[in-house]
């Protein structure tokens, strides 16, 4: 392969992912004031090919994402006071049924559906430790102490469940599912309170400037090596 076109090829993979990053940037800002919400976080290397015979003039190097990154600091909390608002001081996540098996969420706005169920704003309900949905008693006040212990009249009524994992992947709708293995959470339940999105917008919007001038600067480049390729075959014609 011609090394202009070589050239050519190594720059629409970093500018395809420069737009890859920006979709993320802009979907981490775009999620600021989400309840729970985790910021997503690009590895990027790079990827030599040698299939040229080892020809340093002729190896493809290709940029591509070594990996995407849930970042699982915790963000601000802010007080709500409704009873059935719950924040997590620490590690882990909510569990939750969802239609095709359970998933995990930082979103702890939670109400009672028409059978006194915990549930979520899409109706999916919040699971105890016993892996069964938690089932209330609508008219009796509910009190739930730093352990996810949830009291009615005096009584232990259920457990929230909280569980943390090495890694994350997101799955869409503030929801996530465990890429990592399971490991103790550490945590305090805070009964009255939301947590806020961990996402720095000021940083985000610093990388997203610093993105954009990358994705220019390929798309430029590429221009002028095609401006270039012309100008060769017009001499080569001459």
């Amino acid at each position: 392969m011609a090394l202009d076109m070589q050239s050519i090829y190594i720059l629409a993979s970093g500018g395809s992912r420069a737009m890859e990053a920006l979709d993320t940037i802009t979907n981490n800002l775009a999620n600021v004031n989400t309840t729970g919400f985790k910021q997503m976080v690009i590895k990027e290397m790079s990827q030599r090919l040698d299939e040229n015979g080892g020809d340093a003039r002729e190896l493809f190097v290709f940029p591509r994402f070594q990996e995407s990154l849930v970042q699982l600091d915790q963000g601000g909390l802010r007080e709500s006071g409704e009873p059935l608002d719950f924040a997590i001081d620490g590690e882990g996540f909510f569990k939750l049924e969802g239609p095709d098996g359970p998933v995990y969420t930082r979103d702890g706005h939670f109400f009672l559906d028409q059978e006194g169920a915990i549930v979520d704003d899409h109706g999916n309900r919040v699971l105890g430790r016993d892996d069964n949905p938690i089932l209330l008693d609508p008219t009796m006040p509910i009190h739930v102490d730093e352990n996810g212990q949830i009291y009615q009249g005096g009584e232990v009524i259920g457990e929230i469940a909280v569980e943390s994992f090495e890694k994350m992947e997101p799955i869409g709708s503030n929801y996530y599912r465990p890429a990592g293995a399971q490991q103790e959470a550490r945590y305090r339940l805070k009964q009255g309170f939301l947590e806020g999105s961990n996402v720095d917008p000021l940083a985000q919007m610093g990388e997203l400037i610093t993105t954009q001038r990358r994705f220019e600067i390929y798309g430029n480049l590429i221009k002028s090596l095609d401006q270039l390729h012309q100008k060769s075959n017009e001499i080569g014609k001459a």
